[in-house]
């Protein structure tokens, strides 16, 4: 019995010393500093081959240390690709350089003294009587990949010209909310309508107008900003104005701090703000994606909206600005960085308990701590619920108020009906309900739209009762798109 334990000791021990030792597989890099930059970056004379060639990636999280002192950085290829005064390693052609994104390393970290001349020409005095030489340099991971999804995050890049979209609408990011029991041309959302810093807001404005908008919470901005913004040459939201006037837009002016005291605070009024006037809502910040994200993500769960129903209204967002394609690294990294994050903010949840959780009761529990009462929920519920099928223009706004604003100067002449990638018709026919189908993401497969939901439900209006519970193994009809 002693022999066999022993040999069982031993074999584990064996075992143990054979597993690698975290960054056991990355060699460290060791060198110094061959120039400090004008702004304070340090440029090392390690190549940045040494780090590539040896495994390391973009994304990994490392352990830079100067002069002793050990500094956590993400290897990436831009200044940007971290937050404003955070710390990067940045490979530059080739070059690696430590550096915080619009800050100042060298000073910050008492590396050196900037010496400013009149002419404006920077010199560095190295700290402690030193010489550039003696600054000592090492680097070795920290963590593979722990910031793999936020750097793949920082390389979407979007155009703000109308030509590179496939449609008005998708420019504009507004379409409608039509999860769960929320009622008919209840709730949408969409870039700012009145913003037009990113030239979206003459063709959201018409949308506005074209879906008898008469609500409206802006996520964005406070009320001297939106009148600042009706002053701007070349205003061009007459329905967002005369909304304003009437009294139908309540300006928030929200952080971006999803558990900010003050963002909670906000948010409660703005709920109030809906519960007490009737629809159909408009939700937008500026670009209409993380604010208006957020709440549109918070009203879906509360009115019954399925977990893959919220994520894929959500993602639809990084589709229509950054093409993002479905399964892709980077569609997985903003998903699980943003929307999972909002839903585990929203419920308390954990992004694997996610799919399993009642949203509805946790959007109801996180309105009440936020400061709702009983009343005003049940309100909004009810509100949220109705459909706005015949909902007229708002007898204040101005009969004259034109139905399509004058397009930017860069709209062309003619739009492409969808995306290249997507089908412009499907064939009538029939398809099984698998599981985790809703109306929703069955209308994608088929149109490449899922917007088109409401086609498909009223082909099915026998079988389909409730819009939102449809089941495993039922056959629909799939009309023409």
């Amino acid at each position: 019995m002693k022999k066999t334990l022993s040999v069982l000791l031993t074999l584990t021990l064996a075992l143990i010393l054979a597993l690698p030792v975290c960054g056991a597989d990355f060699p460290a890099a060791s060198g110094g500093v061959s120039e400090i930059q004008k702004y304070g970056n340090l440029v090392l004379d390690i190549a940045a081959e040494k780090l590539t060639g040896s495994g390391y990636a973009y994304g990994d999280v490392l352990a830079v240390t100067v002069d002793g002192k050990e500094y956590e950085a993400p290897f990436c290829t831009n200044y940007s690709d971290v937050n404003t005064g955070e710390l990067v390693l940045r490979d530059n052609d080739g070059t690696l350089i430590l550096a915080i994104n619009m800050g100042d390393f060298a000073s910050t970290n008492g590396v050196a003294v900037k010496n400013k001349a009149e002419d404006g020409t920077v010199t560095w005095t190295v700290s402690g009587g030193r010489e550039l030489k003696d600054i000592a340099v090492s680097i070795a991971m920290k963590e593979q990949g722990g910031y793999r999804d936020q750097y793949l995050i920082h390389q979407l890049v979007r155009t703000d010209k109308r030509s590179d979209y496939a449609s008005d609408q998708i420019f504009a990011n507004f379409r409608a909310i039509p999860f769960g029991s929320l009622g008919k041309n209840a709730l949408f959302r969409s870039s700012s309508p009145v913003n037009n810093e990113i030239g979206r807001a003459a063709y959201a404005d018409a949308f506005a107008k074209e879906n008898h908008i008469r609500t409206v919470l802006n996520l964005a901005n406070s009320t001297e900003e939106i009148q600042g913004y009706f002053a701007e040459e070349g205003f061009n939201s007459p329905y967002y104005k005369s909304l304003y006037e009437a009294g139908g837009v309540k300006a928030l002016g929200l952080g971006v701090d999803f558990t900010a005291a003050d963002f909670k605070s906000g948010l409660a009024d703005g709920l109030r703000f809906l519960a007490a006037n009737e629809g159909p809502y408009l939700v937008h910040c500026n670009e209409g994606k993380d604010r208006a994200g957020f709440v549109s993500a918070l009203l879906s769960c509360f009115m019954g909206a399925a977990y893959e129903q919220v994520v894929d209204d959500y993602m639809t967002t990084y589709e229509n600005y950054y093409h993002l394609e479905r399964g892709s690294e980077q569609y997985e990294a903003v998903k699980n960085s943003n929307i999972v994050s909002i839903l585990s903010t929203i419920t308390g949840a954990k992004a694997a308990e996610l799919s399993k959780t009642d949203l509805s009761a946790a959007a109801l529990a996180y309105m009440k701590n936020i400061g709702l009462t009983d009343a005003e929920c049940a309100a909004l519920r009810a509100n949220l619920a109705k459909d706005y099928v015949t909902a007229e223009v708002p007898a204040e706004v101005p009969a004259e108020t034109p139905a399509t604003p004058a397009a930017p100067a860069e709209k062309p002449a003619e739009t492409p009906a969808v995306p290249a990638e997507q089908p412009a018709a499907a064939p009538a026919g029939t398809y099984t309900v698998a599981p985790g189908d809703c109306l929703w993401t069955i209308a994608r497969k088929a149109y490449g739209n899922g917007q088109k939901w409401e086609k498909i439900f009223e082909a099915n209006r026998d079988e389909i009762r409730d819009p939102a519970m449809i089941q495993i193994g039922q056959v629909l009809t799939l009309p023409a798109a």
